[in-house]
């Protein structure tokens, strides 16, 4: 399908210094939120992930029954959104979360780099969801995005999103610190959500730059000026260097200044972390807790 010409039909995004002057605002508002309440709701709206090379069958499992337990220690608190893992070990949480509402999302299509065949993204995607993930984080074609094969880029994730029934949750990662721009990061947002995506997510991690602020506004722009024009909700999600509950924070304030109170919820709004999940708890609780 042709996706670009529909980039024309968008304003375009803010210049730099529009974008800074807009994320000063923000940060300005953030000791509104800071509260124990805001605080549970970040921490509830994480994606809880491990995705190292050191990850085992052994390590995964504990890390899936330490967050099932994490209810019964701390009953007053809502739990993680979902842990995020590589597809291999989808089966692995599965058996560790069975019986639990807690939901699977699994990174795939040849993450964090996607560079490889385009059926072996579709096949590392239909696998996944055949082991058990009803969520899938994948990453936008930044090669593709770079030298202006919108076309292309937006393909891939529609091919993608054919191989899910319609409840499983996509992701798609546009890698906002290898765009740079304000305006590439607006169009590569714009060109997933046209391509099917359910949220817009700002890294992977595996890069020098993940997320920032500045990427989050001019994302979270684009998701107002989709729903504007569309109708449809599509979600947002932080990944990358979000490891303190003040970076927690201000992502939170980000979306509720842009999108408003009821993209506040963690059917719109996720936060892809293993460090704040500790941080977190620990402003929650007023003391230093190291659970994870």
């Amino acid at each position: 399908m042709e996706y670009a010409n529909h980039l024309n039909e968008y304003a375009p995004a803010k210049s730099e210094a529009q974008v800074a002057e807009e994320v000063a605002r923000i940060k300005a508002l953030t000791p509104r939120n800071a509260t124990t309440e805001v605080y549970k709701f970040c921490y509830s709206a994480i994606d809880l992930t491990t995705l190292s090379c050191n990850d085992s069958v052994t390590s995964v499992t504990e890390f899936a029954r330490k967050t099932v337990e994490f209810s019964k220690q701390f009953p007053d608190i809502p739990n993680v959104a979902s842990i995020c893992i590589y597809p291999s070990f989808v089966e692995t949480v599965g058996v560790a979360v069975d019986g639990t509402p807690m939901r699977i999302t699994s990174v795939a299509g040849g993450f964090p780099a996607s560079q490889t065949y385009l059926e072996v993204k579709a096949l590392e995607v239909a696998m996944a969801i055949e082991n058990g993930a009803d969520e899938i984080d994948i990453v936008l074609n930044v090669g593709r995005m770079l030298t202006g094969e919108y076309d292309e880029a937006a393909n891939e994730v529609e091919v993608i999103r054919k191989e899910m029934d319609s409840d499983i949750v996509l992701k798609v990662i546009i890698e906002s610190g290898a765009l740079k721009t304000p305006e590439l990061i607006r169009r590569a947002s714009l060109l997933s959500m046209f391509a099917g995506a359910d949220f817009v997510k700002t890294s992977t991690g595996k890069i020098d730059v993940a997320a920032t602020p500045e990427a989050a506004v001019v994302m979270c722009e684009a998701i107002r000026d989709y729903y504007a024009r569309t109708g449809r909700k599509v979600g947002f999600k932080a990944a990358g260097g979000v490891r303190t509950p003040e970076d927690a924070v201000l992502y939170y304030t980000i979306v509720e200044e842009i999108l408003g109170k009821e993209w506040l919820t963690t059917d719109l709004f996720r936060i892809g972390a293993s460090s704040a999940a500790n941080n977190l708890l620990s402003a929650i609780e007023g003391r230093p807790v190291k659970f994870f």
